[in-house]
């Protein structure tokens, strides 16, 4: 399985994004991780469109574009417009979701859903065949830099049997207190994206803990 890492924008220097998000061309980094936040759907704001259009235009990275909003199928073709790759809604925000899966392929991106810490991966079930990626999350959406929620393995290894048995294609992302102490063991599980934010962002040495991430 591929060991692929997507730093979480979230935790750069937005007075220097520029400058950070070039950081993240130049290293071994697959994607660049954007969480967006509304306030209601999550106890936090982050940004939205016009920041996905900024580092769309700096990115030589595809956009990894996580939607922590309600009613995401209000905003599918703006972030399309901004310039997202891959756009993951939560299987907890979306009412007819797989209209909204749809919709986000016919525009051309990649099409994800993410789950919260409670939710059950069997909730997947119906929605696995149509999907690109499951993002896991390990911690509850909202905050970074947030202890690692130790269920999480045996989460992620649910998903990997249910990929397995339904013949899916969708890789399994994870994000929320990933470091250097839970990547192997993370990979191992059955993961195919790491979203590292704090850990790569804080670092002395950027562009090296994502090549140690990646080598775990």
């Amino acid at each position: 399985m591929p060991r692929l890492i997507s730093p979480s924008l979230l935790a750069a220097d937005f007075a220097n994004l520029q400058h950070e998000i070039e950081m993240i061309n130049g290293s071994q980094a697959d994607f660049l991780h954007l969480d967006i936040m509304d306030g209601v759907f999550v106890p936090n704001l982050s940004f939205g469109i016009p920041v996905v259009k900024a580092a769309r235009r700096i990115s030589r990275k595809p956009l990894d574009v996580h939607l922590m909003i309600v009613e995401p199928d209000r905003y599918i073709a703006a972030f399309r417009d901004a310039g997202a790759d891959w756009l993951t809604v939560h299987m907890e925000a979306c009412r007819h979701l797989h209209r909204t899966v749809q919709e986000i392929r016919e525009r051309g991106m990649k099409a994800g859903v993410s789950l919260n810490p409670h939710t059950p991966v069997s909730t997947l079930e119906e929605i696995i065949p149509f999907i690109d990626l499951v993002l896991i999350m390990s911690v509850n959406p909202g905050f970074g830099g947030q202890q690692f929620i130790e269920t999480s393995y045996e989460k992620i290894r649910k998903t990997r049997e249910l990929i397995r048995k339904t013949g899916s294609a969708a890789l399994i992302e994870v994000d929320g207190g990933v470091d250097l102490h839970n990547a192997e063991r993370l990979f191992e599980a059955g993961v195919d994206i790491l979203v590292a934010g704090t850990t790569v962002f804080s670092a002395p040495d950027p562009v090296g803990m994502i090549e140690s991430l990646k080598s775990r």
